[in-house]
């Protein structure tokens, strides 16, 4: 179950820096809790003891979606909402900043 929102348009009016995809259905057991299948844990790289930011999007007084972030792309992340004309460029080393 794979849908993408390619060039979507964030609520600011910019074009979103990401690929978004719907990758499947959790749910959320009594104790509050979730289990992300292995098989989105491996495509993204989510191993036991990795630590995520979770970032609320709320429409109309109302939380719709809820982000996880990685804790080593937070800074990049929070960059990019601070300074949204600028795109995050990823090279194996690291990350750059372009205008």
């Amino acid at each position: 179950m794979t849908e993408h929102s390619q060039g979507a348009k964030s609520s600011n009016g910019h074009e979103n820096p990401c690929d978004c995809s719907v990758e499947g259905i959790v749910t959320i057991d009594a104790r509050g809790q979730m289990v992300l299948p292995k098989e989105l844990r491996e495509r993204a790289g989510i191993r036991p003891g990795d630590r995520f930011a979770v970032v609320f999007s709320e429409r109309k007084g109302s939380v719709c979606c809820i982000t996880l972030i990685k804790k080593d792309h937070l800074d990049s992340y929070i960059t990019s909402l601070v300074h949204p004309e600028q795109k995050i460029c990823r090279t194996e080393d690291n990350e750059t900043l372009r205008s």
